[in-house]
Order: structure tokens, then sequence, then C-alpha cells
């Protein structure tokens, strides 16, 4: 018997326009002789799934059900592929552990954890994992720039601490620019991370375990001409992704032990990915860490599984059936 998979998308954030593109492809790589599967749009005051068939149906909050041709329908597993709040802050997985629903990625704790960058990073600095020096504000609170400058230098990322993808984020040249920066973070969190700029080779791996396996994916290395990584780089074509990346061996085998590790250290479920810049010199330095990565079919999850010779087919079916095999 087929089972009924909701894959949750929508949200409440900036980063909606990405959750439907990444819905759509989940959809296109699950496995038809397995399952059955509806996008559910999850937003602040509307939950509703549509139907194959055509047409809407209201979620039943009480129980994630609805109604199909008059007939009372459930899901057996949600795949979560809201980025940003609810889906990526824990605020969905505690629904779904409070309704006892199977879901594809970490529990509330580790989403909480790892949506707001400065505490995981600073978790994170205490098993040994370099990260960037930074900054955290919370509204109300101010530095001045001369205050930033002597602490972090210049250039700086200003971005979101609470937020992913890359909406609010600047990189900021002068100390005349903080300060717009600051305003235009805070416009799409109620945090704000200053971290210092590392140059460097932008780096990225994805990874993901079972009771059966551990799989940890190729590199994929970002190169674009634009200031940085944003947003028209990451999904309007504004950058060459190459996978695998182009980096020496032992280099790429550190770095995908240090994402299987922190992996582990977070107790992480599902697929995550882990970004990193590779210095000139030094350590690799962490980035962030993406417990609901983007899964469009030019993403960088599908494009490690490609590299690394996998059925992007037989890794959603992993992720599932690993939840649902404890029933």
């Amino acid at each position: 018997m087929k089972r009924n998979i909701a894959v949750v998308a929508g949200g409440d954030s900036s980063e909606i326009v990405v959750s439907m593109k990444s819905a759509q492809g989940i959809c296109s790589f699950l496995d038809r002789e397995k399952y059955v599967f509806y996008i559910v749009i999850v937003k602040r005051n509307e939950w509703r799934v549509i139907l194959p068939g055509g047409g809407e149906a209201d979620i039943d909050r009480n129980d994630f059900g609805f109604r199909e041709e008059g007939i009372v329908k459930r899901f057996d597993f949600a795949y979560i592929t809201i980025h940003g709040t609810p889906g990526e802050d824990g605020l969905l997985q505690g629904y779904f552990e409070l309704i006892g629903m199977p879901y594809s990625s970490c529990n509330p704790l580790v989403s909480a954890l790892t949506f707001n960058k400065f505490a995981c990073n600073t978790y994170l600095r205490g098993f040994g994992i370099c990260v960037a020096e930074s900054i955290r504000l919370r509204k109300g609170e101010s530095r001045t720039d001369e205050e930033i400058a002597a602490r972090l230098g210049l250039p700086v990322f200003v971005k979101p601490n609470d937020g992913g993808s890359s909406f609010g984020v600047t990189k900021v040249k002068t100390q005349e620019g903080l300060q717009p920066a600051i305003a235009k973070a805070f416009a799409e969190g109620k945090e704000v991370i200053v971290e210092r700029c590392i140059t460097g080779v932008e780096l990225t791996c994805g990874c993901y375990k079972t009771r059966e396996k551990a799989v940890v994916f190729p590199l994929t290395e970002v190169v674009t001409d634009n200031e940085f990584f944003d947003f028209d780089a990451k999904y309007n074509g504004q950058s060459d992704e190459i996978t695998p990346a182009r980096i020496p061996a032992e280099y790429a085998e550190k770095l995908q032990q240090t994402t299987s590790k922190i992996y582990d250290i977070l107790g992480a479920k599902g697929i995550i990915r882990i970004d990193y810049i590779l210095p000139d010199r030094g350590e690799p330095v962490l980035l962030e860490i993406n417990t609901v990565p983007g899964m469009t079919n030019a993403s960088f999850i599908p494009q490690q599984v490609r590299a690394a010779g996998l059925d992007i087919k037989d890794v959603m079916t992993d992720i599932i059936d690993n939840e649902l095999i404890k029933l």
C-alpha cells in the first residue's frame, strides 16, 4: 500500500518563493511506485493541501488530516521544505512531535540551534570547529561603527541571525555602510549577526545518515562574480557550481570528515548541508548549517547526489523509510 507523503512548503518569511521551488523539486524526486504525495502550504493563518485532481482542501491542525472527495485522509510522513520559519527553526518540528507525525528534518532543538547562526557557531566552537568571529545584535541593541570595525575589521557580512537563504544579507566595505546594512537585516529577522569576512574558496557539503548507512556527498565549489553568494547567485544563475570541488583531495576529505563530525555532534537527522570557506592559509571556516537545504533540480544537494553516482529517488526513500520503519 502506498504511503501518503506531505511535502510541506510555504512559510512566513521572504524565503517562501524558494520553498515552493524546492517542493516541486522534491515531488519530482519521490518514488511514485511507493508514495502518493501532496504539496501542503503552511503559512501563519493558512494551512491547505493542493489536491492531485485539482483544487485545494483545508488542513485540520489537530491531526494534519484533510478531506478529499468527502473522505478523511491522513499523512504518513511530512517532508519539510520550508526555508525559514516555521519549517527551519523547530516550530513545525515541535508540532509534528506533538501529533506523532514522522518528518524529514532535525528535531526541534537542533533545528532551533542551527537556525540561530550565532548560537550555533558559538556552540560548535566548543567542539573545536573553526568559525568566524562575529557580533550579535538584538533589536534595541546597538554598536558604533567604530566599535564594529575595530573588532571585526572591514569588510564584514551583515545578515539576519535567524534566517536562511540570502535575504537581508549585505557585504559592507565601509563604516558608513554598517547601519543601513543592519537595518536591512533587521527587516528580515529579530536578530542580526555582523561577521568577519573570510576570503577564500566557498564550499558546501551535504550529508545524511540512517540506521544502516552514513553518506557524505562530494563537495561543491561556488564561483560567482557577484560580491558574494547572494540571492541572484543562488537562484538566478549568477554563479558557477562545480561538483566535485577543485581542491586538493586531502582538503576535500577533511571537510567531508568535518561535516560528518558536525552531523554527529548535533545529533542531526535527514539531509543537512554545511557551508564553508577555505582560506588561502589556515583552517577551513564554518559559515552556516542548513537543515532544510534547497531541493530544486539545480540545488546543491541533487548536484552532489549525481556526482556521488547515486539516484536522488533512492536518497529520498532512505530519508522517508528511515523514519517510517520505526512505526
